[in-house]
């Protein structure tokens, strides 16, 4: 990782930082969701099914094979509100957890 990286990362105000972390009983769409709101702030642009194995957050070929999350995945995405402006987005981290 780059310090240029880690400075960014701080550069974003605190109160626009979300923490999500997904935690149900298994087969409960966990990765469904993830993969739901990962679309809808634009950082996928296809959905990625599960039992399709194509579910960005199961990355490992198991995972793709089995239509099951072996291990947490945390990604970060950005949300804008509608009709608000770019000084009203919102940085979104989420942690994927297996069932």
């Amino acid at each position: 990782m780059s310090f240029e990286f880690i400075i960014m990362a701080r550069d974003y105000p605190l109160k626009k930082v979300r923490n999500i972390g997904i935690i149900a009983h298994i087969d409960a769409g966990k990765t469904t969701v993830t993969e739901r709101v990962l679309y809808y702030t634009g950082k996928k642009h296809k959905l990625g099914e599960v039992h399709e194995g194509e579910a960005e957050m199961d990355w490992m070929e198991q995972e793709k094979e089995r239509g099951i999350t072996i291990t947490s995945a945390a990604t970060t995405c950005f949300w804008t509100p509608r009709g608000e402006s770019k000084n009203e987005e919102a940085r979104i981290n989420i942690i994927d957890t297996p069932g």
